[in-house]
């Protein structure tokens, strides 16, 4: 199981996460997010390791301006979380990976990825609410029965230490990994160290890292 851990922005917490070795790390570049980077040096990420992949998080954003940061920032991958097009996600598949960000519910129709499914590396599965994310409340799991397509799915959307056990039972070979935000923080965008250790040493355990 992939770990990503999504909205960071401090010096600092940024090094300590990168030390716990996540597999993605996420930077919030929309302006609205109290996790919004904003004026972040533009070596800020330069040093954190090649293993890592860095994610630029966009919401609705002109494609001018991603490509801007994608540079800027050095992003390995972007995550749209917003109503972004298979055809403007296909855009940057030779560039980076792409994530696509969906907002589920209980009337969440799979059959719309079925447009995505070639213009994207991967999807991800988030509560729905009206902003876009870090609501800190999750979805009923159970709707993932109802996704059957072969590309790979990020969860996200109030995971915490209280709810990993049961993020390991799901059962759906596209379950790719897990996006750790909100209820790992003391406060928006500062993430709480000894949460996540205690996070990575749940779903680590009893499984071989992939």
């Amino acid at each position: 199981m992939k770990l990503k851990v999504c909205g960071l922005k401090y010096t600092d917490n940024i090094k300590a996460v990168e030390a716990l070795l996540p597999d993605y790390m996420g930077f919030i570049c929309y302006d609205k997010s109290s996790r919004f980077i904003a004026a972040m040096a533009d070596d800020e990420l330069v040093n954190i390791s090649t293993d890592i992949i860095k994610v630029g998080v966009f919401v609705n954003e002109d494609a001018d301006s991603i490509s801007k940061l994608i540079y800027k920032y050095k992003f390995d991958a972007i995550q749209l979380h917003g109503n972004e097009s298979p055809e403007f996600c296909d855009m940057y598949m030779h560039e980076v990976q792409v994530i696509k960000a969906f907002g589920v519910d209980e009337n969440f129709d799979f059959a719309q990825l079925q447009a995505y499914k070639n213009s994207v590396d991967y999807f991800l599965f988030d509560t729905k609410t009206p902003v876009h994310g870090g609501s800190g409340t999750t979805f009923d799991w159970s709707i993932l029965d109802n996704y059957k397509l072969d590309v790979p799915f990020f969860l996200s959307g109030g995971l915490s230490l209280d709810n990993l056990g049961e993020v390991k039972q799901i059962i759906n070979p596209a379950f790719y990994g897990v996006d750790l935000n909100s209820k790992f923080e003391i406060s928006p965008a500062f993430k709480d160290i000894d949460k996540l250790t205690q996070a990575f040493n749940t779903l680590n355990s009893n499984e071989i890292r992939s």
